[in-house]
């Protein structure tokens, strides 16, 4: 296969995935991973893609890049619907839960609108129209604010709102989770809002795909020894899962 035929599959890969490891895009291919990255570095210079720790993601993914709800909820749906289970059954009959905003959070919620009634808080109206409240029994909040790309509720209403509860369980979407910044989001005020979302919580569960990892958003919102729980796939490489259960008390690898 010719250079510029490579070039437009990785592209198209990366167009409908998001994020791309270069040993899945050798693998797809059938060429070494040198090769691969030699076709990245030409489209980065072109300024088309952007390399990231062991992959690439799209130019325009950069830190303060948020992108649609409706692009997340197509991508990596096996993997989230594998986390979205394994993140289920930490929830019990009773708990007040909150649900952030995020494609596999969306995937969680319809995942526990069948399960045990509980009180859900959210951020998101993609979670809050997932629980089917007359056949779940669940009761289900959402907090006011301005709305993001994504589809969150955020700033000082959502914030001030989610200060005066107390829930027993956070599951907590995140846009990257990157070795010195810890797990971040493209947007500052989201990053407000799911730190009152943690600091409201006994336990804080983050759900992320593999593709998350090396991915920067502009804003932290927690560091990873200040969760309790990531939940993630089998799709993240070895070295960055030993370093993940090095500083997250519990990582758990759904499917």
């Amino acid at each position: 296969m010719l250079a510029a035929a490579r070039q437009s599959v990785i592209l198209d890969t990366v167009h409908k995935e998001g994020v791309v490891k270069v040993a899945d895009l050798a693998q797809r291919l059938g060429v070494s991973a040198v090769t691969v990255r030699r076709d990245i570095d030409a489209l980065s210079d072109s300024g088309l893609l952007t390399r990231v720790h062991g992959g690439v993601m799209l130019q325009e993914d950069v830190g303060t890049h948020e992108p649609g709800f409706a692009l997340k909820s197509t991508q990596r749906l096996e993997e989230k619907a594998a986390i979205a289970r394994e993140a289920a059954s930490l929830v019990a009959e009773g708990m007040a839960v909150g649900i952030t905003a995020g494609s596999t959070t969306w995937m969680l919620a319809k995942a526990l609108s069948a399960g045990p009634r509980v009180t859900v808080l959210t951020n998101s109206v993609r979670v809050m129209e997932a629980f089917d409240t007359t056949s779940s029994g669940s009761t289900v909040l959402l907090t006011g604010g301005e709305r993001t790309p994504s589809d969150a509720l955020v700033g000082p209403l959502a914030t001030s709102s989610i200060r005066h509860l107390h829930l027993d369980l956070l599951f907590l979407g995140v846009h990257g989770m990157d070795e010195r910044a810890g797990f971040t989001t493209p947007n500052l005020l989201e990053a407000e809002t799911n730190q009152a979302f943690a600091a409201s919580s006994r336990r804080v569960v983050v759900v992320a795909d593999h593709t998350k990892w090396g991915v920067q958003g502009i804003g932290s919102i927690c560091g990873f020894n200040e969760v309790d729980v990531l939940v993630t796939d089998h799709g993240l490489p070895q070295p960055a899962l030993a370093y993940l259960r090095d500083r997250v008390p519990s990582v758990r690898v759904a499917g």
